[in-house]
């Protein structure tokens, strides 16, 4: 049998992605409460996530959601991101700002724990991307169209993705 090099590209972005996900879900979380969700989106819906990052970037006025629209639309696939928020009950913590965790909850708070446990999986997942040679690039502005088209449940709040590509030249290197 043989394997076309863009059938086996392809094949690889995918194994990437899934390895990411399983990254991500092991990577270290406070207290051992894990909020992470994760998701591989690639075809119709990663162009969907492209398209409404181009709306965001056009009506927010912020150019950065349009060109990471098309580097979202350069790549294979997404690997989406996110975390439910939640209060841990850490004692002596207030780093979200209140004084503990049930001012905090009332107060519409962030809980940091989730904040930087997300940030651990996301360098996990890209850690396994680099480990691979796939070419990945962290994009905030992905997570907010990602939030703005309800692909999670409503109680996950934040979210980033990672796109995917693999090609002569990375397509997020000489971004304008």
């Amino acid at each position: 049998m043989i394997y076309r090099s863009i059938d086996a590209e392809k094949s690889a972005i995918l194994d990437t992605a899934n390895r990411m996900c399983a990254a991500a879900r092991t990577a270290p979380k406070g207290r051992g409460v894990d909020n992470l969700v994760a998701m591989v989106v690639t075809g119709e819906e990663k162009d969907m996530l492209a398209n409404e990052m181009d709306i965001i970037g056009k009506r927010e006025n912020v150019a950065f959601f349009v060109r990471d629209a098309q580097n979202v639309r350069d790549s294979e696939a997404v690997v989406l991101l996110g975390t439910r928020l939640s209060q841990r009950g850490v004692p002596y913590c207030g780093y979200c700002g209140f004084e503990n965790c049930a001012k905090s909850k009332a107060g519409g708070g962030i809980c940091t724990f989730d904040v930087n446990d997300l940030g651990v999986a996301l360098g996990s997942a890209a850690g396994v991307a680099a480990d691979c040679r796939v070419d990945s690039r962290v994009m905030f502005s992905i997570g907010k169209a990602a939030l703005a088209l309800n692909v999670f449940d409503e109680d996950v709040k934040i979210v980033y993705g990672i796109p995917l590509s693999v090609s002569g030249k990375s397509v997020f290197f000489d971004r304008k």
